[in-house]
């Protein structure tokens, strides 16, 4: 294929769906990621799309935000393992809230398999996904529904959060630095997501590596709130996504990298990267590389099984 004509075939793939990465555009073209990188670098050279930490975005994408259609042809491989690593981190019999997302609707499908769970969410994607689990309560936020990501948003649905207190909040959103934390495109789905976090004692982010150092408009976790973040191996050529790791480990996040080397549900970052394992974050204590055991995950405290038991009574 010449360059022309693969040039083209992404720029009608950027505008289809608006966001796309390295990695499915040189599978779709069929040829290497360094090439495509090359081709996108060339395009936006000519103003028809911007580049982003592991993937192309169409311009003025800082303030643009995909609907679900486009994001769930996005990344799906890193999604589904994503998802598989942070279900490890739920246990059996205890409420949590999950946030709306690609990301954390395949993590709600994991979750339908784990028994005496309570789930708040403002999704429907969500609550779809474990409608019909066995021994799953959903709880569902109030608010108006905001139609391109299927999620309750607005006044109604932060009310419906005040005075909730779970044990992990399971968020995604836009972009992810160290700089800013966690953020979105779009100011309601902020705020909710806000509101979301405000009611866990821990905060679980989920974003593959083309968010790693893409910021947006809206500000919905700092940094210093994100207790942990479930990600997948970034690209062995992308620094970026390795170095925003890497400042992310510094300020105490945990990173657990989902296919990392090694050790497919450890705690480490990518196998030949410098960012060290993160040290203790709110008195949780790193063990071994077992997911639950490395954040203090494990057994709820006799606090927490208060608060799960005062949830389930209201």
């Amino acid at each position: 294929m010449f360059a022309a004509e693969r040039r083209q075939l992404i720029l009608e793939m950027v505008r289809a769906n608006g966001a796309v990465s390295l990695r499915e555009l040189a599978r779709v073209v069929q040829t290497s990621e360094v090439t495509v990188r090359r081709d996108v670098r060339a395009l936006e050279a000519e103003g028809l799309l911007d580049r982003r930490h592991g993937g192309a975005v169409l311009p003025g994408g800082f303030t643009r935000e995909s609907g679900f259609p486009q994001k769930s042809h996005l990344a799906t491989a890193e999604k589904t393992a994503i998802a598989d690593l942070a279900a490890g981190l739920v246990e059996e019999g205890e409420a949590i809230v999950v946030g709306a997302g690609t990301t954390t609707q395949e993590l709600a499908r994991r979750l339908a398999r784990v028994p005496g769970l309570t789930v708040v969410t403002n999704s429907l994607l969500v609550a779809q996904a474990l409608a019909h689990a066995n021994r799953v309560e959903v709880v569902m936020t109030g608010g108006t529904l905001r139609g391109s990501n299927y999620a309750l948003v607005g006044s109604g649905a932060e009310q419906s959060l005040q005075g909730l207190r779970v044990s992990k909040a399971f968020l995604s959103g836009s972009g992810l630095t160290a700089e800013r934390g966690l953020s979105t495109s779009n100011m309601l789905s902020a705020s909710v997501d806000r509101a979301l976090v405000q009611a866990a004692a821990e905060v679980v982010v989920l974003a593959d590596h083309t968010k790693l150092g893409t910021d947006t408009m809206f500000q919905t976790v700092p940094t210093d709130l994100i207790t942990r973040l479930v990600t997948d191996e970034p690209p062995a050529h992308d620094d970026r996504a390795a170095t925003e790791l890497q400042a992310l480990a510094d300020q105490g996040v945990q990173i657990a990298v989902a296919g990392a080397s090694g050790s497919p549900g450890g705690d480490q970052v990518p196998a030949g990267r410098r960012a060290p394992l993160p040290g203790p974050r709110r008195g949780h204590v790193p063990g071994t590389s077992a997911l639950r055991s490395a954040a203090g995950l494990g057994d709820p405290t006799a606090a927490e099984r208060g608060r799960v038991a005062d949830l389930r009574r209201r």
